[in-house]
């Protein structure tokens, strides 16, 4: 590529987010179980996923880990918000923080090209994540955003989803998008959890507040997260987890029936259903990759109802979340509300 090209032709192309509700894949999933390889696990991770919906007393858990809004997944996540379809989110900070609320902001991600020199993009601001393009300037104001924030909050410990509930309220106090993940959440009483929120431009304001306010300032307790996440599973018993990638949302989600029993509750039952999308190898041992199976062992998910789907995510996630949406047993699924639950815990702690 020259090197005399213009920032603006860079971001030129915005991404678009993939919207499930446009095109009906119910007969392509279905034929793709009579199929085989990984369309077959698509198959039956797609009809695990809507016995999740079809089962009203399950909290369904959705996961996030790799960089997915910034690739065009944001409105599959807000569409099964908006029929609740998802009862708690926990994810990266990145993929709340520096994608879902940066958006939020006014601000967007940009297609482009994984073939360039990668000191140009440095010299012009420009971030990639593989062949998509970030405004580095635009990241700066959304760093700087979440240090106003935090200097707008009473000094204290917080968990991270009591400090993703204040990003959504100033969202709606400076009217903008709405269209967010953060705010939907917020909107349906969903609680969103990031165990590592300071690994993304929370920690920059973060850092900026704490550097600012050294005696007398906001932070975020992770420990108050696990929790929180656990006094959601001793609530609703019969969970379900949907991970999109792995990592740490992965693991912290499944521990919580560890937590659980670890504070007393003998009798709480393991994840009873269990999707996982991810391109991790289980050879090396590693958390990501390791099958869901493996955390049976650990007792954290029966293995009734667990399917891996060895798959990248933008191509998985869509077919198995629109499976789901367009069977339509979301249908008759209220709103559990657990913010509402954890909140009145927080005040009378």
């Amino acid at each position: 590529m020259e090197q005399g090209i213009r920032k603006e032709e860079l971001l030129n192309a915005p991404v678009r987010h993939i919207d499930i509700k446009q095109l009906n894949i119910v007969p392509l999933i279905d034929q793709m179980a009579d199929t085989a390889f990984q369309a077959r696990n698509l198959a039956r991770a797609a009809s695990i996923l809507d016995l999740m919906q079809q089962d009203k007393e399950c909290a369904v858990i959705l996961t996030l880990a790799g960089s997915l809004i910034s690739a065009g997944l944001k409105q599959v996540i807000i569409d099964m918000l908006d029929n609740h379809m998802v009862d708690a989110i926990v994810s990266t900070g990145a993929n709340i923080v520096d994608q879902d609320f940066f958006e939020a902001l006014g601000f967007q991600h940009y297609k482009g090209t994984p073939f360039i020199d990668d000191a140009i993009l440095r010299d012009m601001h420009v971030d990639r994540i593989y062949d998509t393009y970030i405004d580095e300037d635009d990241l700066r104001v959304c760093d700087e955003t979440m240090g106003k924030i935090a200097d707008s909050m009473q000094p204290g410990a917080y968990s991270s989803r009591e400090f993703i509930i204040e990003m959504a309220k100033y969202i709606e106090a400076n009217n903008l998008d709405k269209n967010s993940i953060v705010y939907k959440a917020y909107e349906k009483g969903v609680p969103i959890f990031c165990p590592a929120f300071s690994d993304c431009s929370a920690g920059f304001g973060l850092v900026h507040h704490q550097w600012h306010n050294p005696d007398n300032h906001v932070a975020i307790d992770s420990v108050k997260d696990f929790r929180e996440l656990t006094k959601v599973k001793i609530e609703n018993d019969k969970t379900g987890i949907f991970m999109i990638g792995g990592g740490v949302p992965k693991n912290f989600t499944q521990d919580i029936v560890v937590a659980a029993e670890v504070l007393g509750y003998e009798d709480v039952s393991m994840h009873t259903y269990a999707v996982q999308i991810t391109v991790a190898d289980e050879r090396d041992g590693a958390l990501s990759g390791s099958t869901l199976k493996e955390a049976s062992s650990w007792g954290k998910v029966d293995t009734v109802y667990e399917q891996m789907v060895f798959a990248e995510a933008t191509v998985a996630m869509p077919l198995i979340a629109g499976y789901a949406y367009h069977k339509r047993n979301w249908e008759g699924r209220t709103a559990k509300n657990f913010n509402a639950m954890l909140d009145k815990e927080s005040v009378s702690a």
